[in-house]
């Protein structure tokens, strides 16, 4: 199956930006390369930098000092499109990018955590990459009373920012569980595991703007290549 829709360009480097400044690859103070030098090394144009450092100047994360440069301003709990993903590369930070393995329609799993009023859930299984590198295989399963059918053309790289503007859910806070646990024996050899190796898992329960349970999901990480992260402040 094909890549879901990938986010716009600028959307993609602010949010890579974001999370390398979250993993202190960026550091508060530090002033980024001169913006034509960082648009080539980037691979876009400047005008698609400049927006990008736009996002991140109205979040507040860097302060543009007319003829001086783009100044990092560190701070926690940036409300980015991705706050919700622990993940990282081993050296921190990476762009993550989604590779829809399916989407389906069926009963709910007794083993997951309990979660909606429906029996059944749509289960999607993904494979996302870190600055694409495969680094954590998802087993995602949203209720069934949300949606008829997920339409797989419609996902988003982010799937909360999909419920977000497709089905009027709102993910407010999700608790994560770690334990280890056997690759499943879906997983693409492009995963890095093969099936059944022992791998840390994050099972997560996801909720709604009302305290609603409407998510769970099962998350094997790759720790060869990626590490799970949770900031305290």
């Amino acid at each position: 199956m094909s890549d879901t829709h990938a986010l716009p360009k600028y959307v993609q480097i602010s949010e890579l930006l974001i999370r390398d400044i979250q993993a202190g690859r960026l550091v508060d103070g530090e002033r980024l390369p001169p913006e034509r030098d960082m648009a080539a090394r980037l691979g876009i144009s400047v005008g698609t930098l400049r927006k990008s450092l736009d996002e991140l100047t109205a979040l507040g994360l860097l302060e543009r000092v007319q003829g001086s440069g783009n100044y990092v301003c560190a701070q926690e709990d940036t409300q980015s499109v991705y706050a919700f993903f622990r993940v990282e590369l081993i050296e921190g930070g990476g762009l993550p990018t989604a590779e829809l393995l399916s989407v389906d329609r069926l009963p709910k799993p007794e083993a997951l955590p309990g979660f909606g009023a429906s029996s059944d859930g749509h289960r999607i299984r993904r494979l996302r990459r870190l600055n694409g590198v495969p680094a954590v295989l998802e087993e995602i399963w949203l209720d069934g009373s949300y949606v008829d059918q997920i339409d797989a053309v419609a996902l988003r790289e982010s799937l909360y920012l999909y419920y977000r503007e497709s089905l009027g859910l709102w993910i407010t806070k999700a608790v994560d569980r770690l334990d280890l646990a056997a690759v499943p024996d879906w997983a693409p050899a492009s995963f890095g595991l093969p099936a059944g190796q022992p791998c840390m898992r994050a099972t997560r329960v996801s909720y709604g703007p009302e305290g609603e349970a409407a998510e769970a999901s099962w998350n094997w990480i790759n720790t060869d290549v990626a590490r799970y992260v949770a900031r305290i402040t």
